[in-house]
């Protein structure tokens, strides 16, 4: 058995064994995840991962309600950070993502239950190695309707890698140990 191609050092291991994949619809993960996804359009999500704790700190643990509050001086502090990803649109998308977070969780109780009007269970790509998913007519959808809610940054491919991340896609490849494992859980949880 083997593990994902795109697993290459100790950190991608580490998400890649303890994170990724696994479902978690908590808000709080869930806006993480979005933010970490938004910064790595056009980037490596190695150097994401490099940077997440240094994200964490700067944005008060990705909490959206407090994200949601940034003043303009605040994001100015975050443009010479040189532990950040300091792309200003990427920032400013940020914050802008953070107030539609709150205003869908307003409107459905949770993000967790808005995404559940997209999809109602997991989804397995049964990925073969080497075979590339990076967009699907879901993450076209999902994406279309949080565009349409005002999120910035967030087109198919985001949207693909944030279900991915989160677990709403099991696009582990099927030689690799975690695939099964995440399949397993997910069967679980059904019976749960």
């Amino acid at each position: 058995m083997k593990t994902c191609e795109w697993v290459r050092s100790d950190i991608s291991r580490a998400y890649h064994d303890e994170e990724y994949g696994r479902l978690n619809l908590d808000d709080d993960y869930l806006f993480e995840m979005l933010v970490l996804e938004t910064m790595e359009a056009g980037l490596s999500f190695e150097l994401i991962l490099q940077k997440r704790d240094a994200m964490r700190e700067a944005f008060d643990g990705f909490d959206y309600e407090k994200i949601a509050s940034y003043d303009e001086a605040k994001l100015e502090s975050f443009y010479e950070n040189k532990d950040l990803i300091r792309n200003k649109k990427k920032i400013q998308a940020m914050v802008s993502n953070a107030r539609v977070f709150i205003k869908i969780r307003e409107e459905f109780g949770d993000f967790k239950s808005y995404l559940g009007t997209f999809i109602t269970e997991p989804i397995d790509y049964k990925r073969r190695e080497g075979e590339s998913i990076c967009r699907s007519d879901l993450s076209e959808r999902l994406s279309k309707d949080l565009k349409k809610r005002g999120f910035k940054f967030t087109g198919p491919v985001v949207i693909h890698s944030f279900m991915e991340a989160v677990g709403l896609v099991n696009n582990h490849h099927t030689s690799c140990p975690i695939h099964d494992e995440v399949n397993k859980a997910k069967k679980k949880t059904r019976k749960d």
